[in-house]
């Protein structure tokens, strides 16, 4: 039953891991002074905000029932909705791309910002980001209705640390290897940046179909 479980979390985990909105603030937090601490606190934000909101939404799933019995009945229809949203955002990204990326709030104080101001940016941009928001809803909703034989602490670190992986691995890369890193992330930045809303617009419509796909199924 966990696997299985984790098998429809991932998904979701990758819409959040794989946006450009995920990796470049990440990046850019090591362009600058004390880049390794300024990272580490960046970081640490980023894994809070996901663990709150997942945690809250687990908690709302519990409040509806979900944890007392078997995959409810609305948990296939909280599927298609999620599934079919993602669609729908992901088609309007697409055909939106020429136009100015959005930028979330504190993308222009991550250069220079302390290592405890970025601390709590991490967190905001997790709020802030509607995507990420609604990921982690459904994500804790999924875990709160998988059934009492869930382990809710393991399937939900899993969530986080597969949605936090693209935001860890330059942070903590750069925490080990230091200035030699410094081509490769900008690279990656720039390339991000230049293909943002092409990216994110694919990966929200195939993770959609997936979980519309998965929602028709199990009704």
């Amino acid at each position: 039953m966990i696997s299985r479980l984790l098998g429809e979390l991932a998904p979701l985990a990758l819409v959040i891991a794989l946006s450009p909105l995920s990796i470049i603030p990440a990046v850019l937090v090591l362009h600058g002074p004390q880049p390794r601490a300024r990272g580490l606190a960046f970081l640490s934000g980023w894994l809070v905000g996901l663990t709150a909101l997942t945690a809250a939404a687990i908690g709302a799933s519990g409040l509806l029932g979900g944890l007392h019995e078997e995959p409810p009945a609305w948990a296939s229809w909280v599927r298609i909705g999620v599934g079919a949203a993602l669609i729908a955002f992901g088609l309007f990204r697409w055909f939106t791309r020429h136009r100015r990326p959005h930028q979330l709030p504190g993308l222009r104080h991550l250069n220079d910002s302390s290592p405890v101001r970025l601390a709590g940016i991490g967190a905001l941009l997790t709020v802030a980001n509607v995507k990420v928001l609604f990921i982690c809803a459904a994500a804790g909703l999924a875990i709160g209705s998988a059934g009492p034989d869930i382990d809710i602490v393991v399937a939900a670190a899993a969530f986080v640390a597969v949605a936090s992986s693209t935001v860890a691995v330059p942070i903590l890369g750069y925490a080990l290897s230091g200035k030699r890193l410094d081509p490769s992330l900008t690279l990656l930045r720039e390339r991000m940046e230049r293909h943002s809303a092409a990216l994110v617009a694919v990966i929200l419509i195939v993770i959609g179909a997936m979980l519309l796909y998965k929602g028709l199924h199990g009704r």
